[in-house]
């Protein structure tokens, strides 16, 4: 079987969520037998591929050309496909929700979107109305897929809604995670009161909120600290950097008490958090929220939103801590309760690791995946 991902964040190049499904995945795929190519665009002067551990990576140059990306991006897929399926059968383009809007129906393979969280998405659950030109897009892109996945249920039936999907079938393949390589670890000494985050640094991870945290986690705990893991964004509402917004909005008792430590490749991310005692990820919205997931793998109690999917990954007080994403005291709450109660956190890390091994670790889904794709192969291309 080939299968070819579409992938514009695949590491090292600085990546999400997805950029490390992908890899996490692909890997996978290929020590199980498969073919297994990505395909993305980068910003580089001229194109180029490697191997990454049995996984082909095609990294495609950005046009230089203003207002014709689209269109110069999918020709160039286009070519770049029917290339792949000229050396030999291409089966399944597995693919996020904007990435078929420019793949024809003579393009070879069958087309799987896999729902990360699309524009309609994110924009409608963070109260937002979505872009024409982007939600045009969007919806070009799943009249033109053959099969649907999403990696959770709340995904998946509010795209469903927003989209008018009705009885369309979607497959629920939740992003596995590399338990080997986000296990508990032991050798690394855990920082009294470290609490850690990773993900992009922008509104919708939490982060403002859980820098306001801060002051009331020091006064209870002085020794508290929190260490920020994310690449920077452009703040929409000043322009500026996102990083630069929340020190300049930091209040006295969190100065010195919060670290950033930048972007950090996820190959390298599980030693970056092994000293935390704490992980808090309070995102006002998830499709899945990886990044729980690669904590809580690692044994560590994670203070997570309660919107979306949260409580479809984590059972509140049993395998990690739900707190409202938009209030700070509850997100300080949540933080000195597990700051202070060692053997809760410990009892919850546990559960966690637990709960990750039977339901989202790469070798239980890996055979997931293989048998959907298998199962999209017998029927053949969805008539549209």
């Amino acid at each position: 079987m080939h299968v070819c991902f579409l992938c514009n964040e695949y590491p090292p190049q600085q990546h999400g969520g997805i950029g490390s499904f992908t890899q996490t995945l692909g890997r996978r795929l290929a020590q199980a037998g498969c073919r297994v190519t990505v395909l993305g665009f980068y910003p580089l002067a001229a194109s180029k591929q490697e191997d990454d551990q049995g996984v082909r990576v095609c990294r495609l140059a950005h046009t230089r050309l203003r207002g014709v990306s689209f269109w110069v991006h999918g020709l160039r897929l286009r070519r770049e496909l029917r290339r792949l399926a000229a050396a030999g059968p291409l089966d399944i383009i597995d693919g996020p929700e904007n990435a078929f809007a420019a793949l024809p129906p003579s393009v070879p393979g069958l087309k799987l979107i896999r729902m990360n969280g699309g524009h309609h998405f994110f924009s409608t659950t963070l109260g937002r109305r979505p872009a024409a030109w982007r939600g045009w897009v969007e919806r070009r892109s799943f009249a033109h897929a053959d099969y649907l996945a999403a990696v959770s249920r709340f995904v998946a039936e509010t795209t469903r809604g927003l989209l008018g999907l009705r009885g369309v079938p979607i497959e629920l393949l939740p992003n596995p995670v590399d338990a080997e390589r986000f296990q508990p670890m032991p050798e690394v000494a855990v920082t009294p009161g470290l609490i850690g985050f990773a993900g992009t640094l922008c509104e919708k991870k939490g982060i403002r909120e859980l820098v306001q945290a801060m002051p009331e986690i020091v006064t209870a705990l002085p020794q508290a600290r929190l260490m920020v893991c994310g690449g920077d964004s452009v703040d929409p509402c000043t322009g500026r950097s996102f990083r630069q917004t929340l020190e300049a909005t930091m209040g006295p008792g969190a100065n010195g008490r919060v670290t950033f430590g930048g972007h950090i490749e996820n190959a390298r991310l599980p030693v970056a958090l092994a000293a935390a005692q704490v992980l808090a990820y309070p995102s006002y919205m998830e499709a899945q929220g990886i990044a729980w997931v690669e904590g809580m793998a690692m044994g560590k109690p994670v203070v997570a939103g309660n919107a979306g999917p949260g409580p479809e990954v984590i059972q509140d007080g049993v395998s990690g801590l739900l707190c409202n994403p938009r209030d700070p005291h509850c997100i300080a709450a949540a933080i000195i309760r597990l700051l202070q109660d060692r053997p809760l956190a410990a009892r919850l890390g546990a559960a966690a690791r637990q709960r990750v091994l039977e339901h989202f670790s790469v070798e239980r889904l890996v055979p997931k995946n293989q048998e959907f794709y298998q199962r999209c192969l017998k029927a053949g291309r969805r008539a549209k």
